[in-house]
């Protein structure tokens, strides 16, 4: 006869990318201890890269982390986009969006470096690899209280008296527990890489794009070796056809889709370390599913791009998952002031806030990513060119960098022990 293992944490947090890591954090920086369950035998590494905006450096300082990234990445004050089809160049300035003076507007850092800085700061049983859930149901408790029954692979059984689901663009909390409507491919998909020069590029560190009809792409230095590049275009390209091999990816982006931009993209593309590219569609959640939609239900709710996937034309979607960690931190970390721990028919309550606190911000970036990406690789048409050129770019592009402005708070002063847990 099999016994079932039976086992009861406060939070449980499905998914140990940065979403799922940053709320591990935050919930201990207000002394609540969760249990990170990762299907992956290690941490998700894939994407070589992302950009942090000021809201997520905002984010990382309330986390207590920033300090470790902000000195190693140089920073990014300007972005030069190009049209190919005209030739015409207009500069942006990022700094003007930069009103909180805490470190640069923009830097691009290594996915494996925040998700390290991240995973140092929990204590080493936090996150639990290998772990495959099999079943999440909810039992009510006495009076009006619920818990989570999360069933694992293993045979165990997992008692949390809340759930955070931070599993990603195809999230089962979010579809199965929830009932969020599944993403929507927006028509466009992305490559990715890292290029590598030992010698050095010998370029500043302006993020340049290049911008033609159906299709942008660009680059912007980490350091004085190593360079992000992207390329997004319209679905014209079934990636899928030609598997995960990079070698393959590599060629197609140089001889298909960069012969009309500047021989120094194509140069950046032939030094790119293989390991790093990628290809994906992009994907979006509708954001009035995430307005009108259950984004918790009782003590179960999500995060990041479980919650709020959105496509990276504004470099959202890693900020938007350091936010989402503060926030719920805000919310979970006020039930431990005021009730000295997790009570479980106030859980609910603290996610229901957190969720209206989230809604509006998440569908805000969400529709602002996908107009952004939509009008900048508008058509050959007078009017998409005028709404690009002139109604985009000129005046609007300032205001659209506004949404990077943005910070959610610190986290809030929590009794620990003896002590205070203070981030100021």
């Amino acid at each position: 006869m099999c016994m079932i293992k039976m086992q009861e944490e406060d939070v449980v947090i499905v998914g140990a990318g940065i979403a799922g890591l940053a709320i591990a954090v935050a919930l201990k920086r207000v002394g609540i201890q969760a249990l990170v369950l990762e299907r992956s035998q290690g941490l998700r590494t894939t994407g070589a890269t992302l950009s942090l905006y000021p809201n997520a450096w905002a984010s990382l300082y309330a986390l207590d982390v920033a300090h470790k990234l902000i000195d190693i990445y140089d920073p990014c004050t300007r972005a030069n986009i190009t049209n190919v089809d005209t030739g015409a160049t207009q500069q942006i300035s990022f700094t003007k969006a930069n009103r909180s003076g805490r470190g640069a507007v923009l830097r691009v850092v290594h996915r494996k470096a925040l998700l390290e800085a991240l995973a140092e700061e929990l204590p080493i049983d936090t996150i639990r690899f290998s772990s495959k859930l099999t079943s999440i149901k909810t039992q009510a408790q006495k009076g009006s209280s619920h818990v989570v029954l999360i069933e694992m692979e293993d045979g165990t059984t997992i008692k949390a008296k809340a759930l955070i689901g931070c599993d990603g663009v195809n999230s089962r909390v979010a579809v199965g527990c929830l009932g969020l409507s599944a993403p929507v491919n927006s028509g466009r998909w992305a490559v990715r890489g890292l290029a590598m020069f030992p010698q050095g590029h010998g370029l500043n560190q302006d993020f340049q794009q290049y911008v033609s009809v159906g299709k942008r792409a660009g680059f912007v230095p980490l350091n004085q070796i190593e360079l992000y590049w992207f390329l997004t275009a319209k679905a014209t390209w079934k990636g899928e056809s030609i598997g995960r091999d990079p070698k393959l990816i590599q060629r197609e982006v140089i001889e298909k889709f960069a012969t009309d931009l500047p021989p120094l993209f194509t140069e950046i593309v032939q030094h790119s370390d293989l390991s790093t590219l990628t290809w994906a569609p992009l994907m979006y959640r509708l954001p009035w599913d995430v307005i009108f939609g259950n984004l918790c239900k009782g003590n179960i709710t999500v995060a990041g791009d479980a919650m709020h996937p959105m496509t990276p034309d504004l470099g959202q979607n890693e900020g938007a998952a350091l936010e989402d960690a503060v926030v719920l931190g805000q919310q979970l970390g006020g039930l431990i002031a005021r009730k000295k721990g997790l009570v479980p028919e106030e859980v609910a309550g603290a996610l229901e806030r957190y969720a209206k606190k989230r809604r509006w911000r998440a569908a805000g970036l969400i529709t602002s990513s996908y107009l952004s990406g939509w009008v900048q690789l508008g058509g050959f048409g007078w009017l998409m060119k005028f709404l690009r050129d002139v109604i985009f770019y000129k005046l609007l592009y300032n205001r659209v960098l506004d949404v990077i402005d943005y910070d959610c708070g610190k986290l809030p002063c929590v009794a620990l022990g003896n002590g205070l847990e203070k981030l100021d």
